[in-house]
């Protein structure tokens, strides 16, 4: 007779993220460093000091942030986040860590941009934070991709011309 298997997790899990974009490597590094420009494609504030051992964050500092240490940062290369565990996150004994490795692909011109998701808990307690995550940095590689191919162009200001002008002293 066969014992029963535990139907309790324990280990990690993590995900595999793969977009190609055809703007040059320094526009998607950019992206991924300049806070001005991730607020555009995340859609939440952001705080980054951007060096090996620097803060990386976004979101409200006084909400649910997703705060990391920068541990690797090889500028146009790669940036490897560590994120610090929330104040509101379900206990683990792992480190969630986001892996971006930029590479020149296709001729020059265009980027293809990896990200690698690990370190997330395979506790029950995971499931909905774990699946967030996953699909929000799919949701943003996406918004990235767009943001950085097809920028908005700004309007040119439209000249109205009066059907009728004015009559000299009507003008009112």
């Amino acid at each position: 007779m066969a014992l029963p298997r535990k139907s309790t997790r324990n280990g990690t899990r993590g995900y595999a993220h793969l977009v190609e974009i055809d703007v040059p490597i320094a526009r998607v590094w950019r992206a991924l460093t300049e806070p001005g420009l991730i607020r555009i494609w995340s859609g939440q504030e952001a705080e980054v000091d951007a060096r090996q051992g620097g803060l990386y964050r976004i979101g409200k500092r006084t909400a649910s942030a997703r705060e990391a240490h920068i541990d690797i940062f090889e500028v146009n290369r790669r940036l490897r986040l560590i994120y610090l565990r929330g104040k509101n996150s379900p206990p683990s004994d792992s480190a969630a860590v986001d892996d971006f490795i930029l590479d020149a692909r296709r001729g020059e011109g265009k980027t293809s941009l990896r990200l690698l998701g690990s370190g997330i808990s395979e506790s029950a307690e995971w499931d909905r934070i774990y699946a967030g995550i996953r699909m929000s940095w799919e949701r943003y590689l996406g918004r990235i991709k767009t943001a950085l191919e097809s920028p908005p162009v700004p309007k040119k200001p439209v000249k109205v011309i009066a059907k009728d002008p004015p009559l000299p002293g009507l003008d009112y």
